[in-house]
């Protein structure tokens, strides 16, 4: 299981938003950290398809990021995900999974045993529209695991969650770590820090840092906050 982003560029007209990133990334979680502005949702958009980049390739396993089969072990929570909000939580994982192809009788069965991962089963039945802003995260992370993917791309899952919520769900990703590649990207530093096998930081579109902080010296918040103290923002 091998996820290759070989050289890999996004430019805007006179804007370059992702400049020449390379990584491979094997079974395992991994953190991407950047301030605003950095890149991180745009490369999360190009190994997802969404995007199509200026340059360089992205395959896993072999396979192309534009071709079928890439999508079928992929899965994915943008920053903000499309729902719709008279949909109760059971039909929306039930349509998405109709969406992805999943057997009726498979999905439903599917789509309930999420609910309960997530902490979602007592509200199954309840229109989105009446969710909390954590519930909708939470079911988000669900419709991300439908299909069982071997790819896990997380854009700010964590945004929305109480800190109960988010102990709980740093225990799942660390498990689902276990089988999958999984690529988080948050701004919270304590998120990722005691669950991710490897850090990956951007700043201005290239990775300036990528290691496993347990063999660094030093806070890595500070570190953190070091490299984008010139910049203002912290995403």
């Amino acid at each position: 299981m091998k996820l290759v982003i070989d050289r890999v560029s996004k430019q805007y007209q006179n804007r370059i938003a992702v400049d020449r990133v390379s990584a491979t990334l094997q079974k395992g979680v991994y953190g991407l950290l950047g301030a605003n502005g950095a890149g991180k949702t745009t490369l999360m958009r190009m190994l997802c398809g969404i995007l199509k980049p200026t340059g360089g390739t992205i395959t896993f396993d072999g396979m192309d990021v534009s071709e079928e089969a890439y999508r079928a072990v992929l899965g994915y929570l943008p920053q903000d995900f499309g729902y719709y909000p008279e949909f109760s939580a059971l039909d929306f994982l039930l349509y998405l999974a109709a969406l992805k192809g999943i057997p009726k009788a498979q999905a439903k069965c599917r789509a309930r045993e999420l609910l309960a991962l997530v902490s979602l089963q007592e509200a199954e039945k309840k229109k989105i529209k009446t969710f909390s802003g954590g519930m909708k995260q939470r079911l988000g992370i669900a419709q991300a695991l439908l299909n069982d993917p071997k790819l896990l791309i997380l854009d700010e899952p964590t945004a929305g969650l109480d800190p109960k919520e988010r102990v709980r769900f740093r225990n799942l990703i660390q498990t689902l770590g276990k089988d999958s590649i999984v690529l988080l990207s948050t701004h919270i530093v304590s998120d990722i820090e005691h669950i991710a096998d490897e850090i990956l930081m951007m700043k201005a579109g290239q990775l300036i840092y990528r290691g496993n902080w347990e063999h660094e010296q030093g806070d890595l918040e500070e570190f953190y906050l070091q490299q984008f103290e010139e910049e203002g923002t912290h995403e």
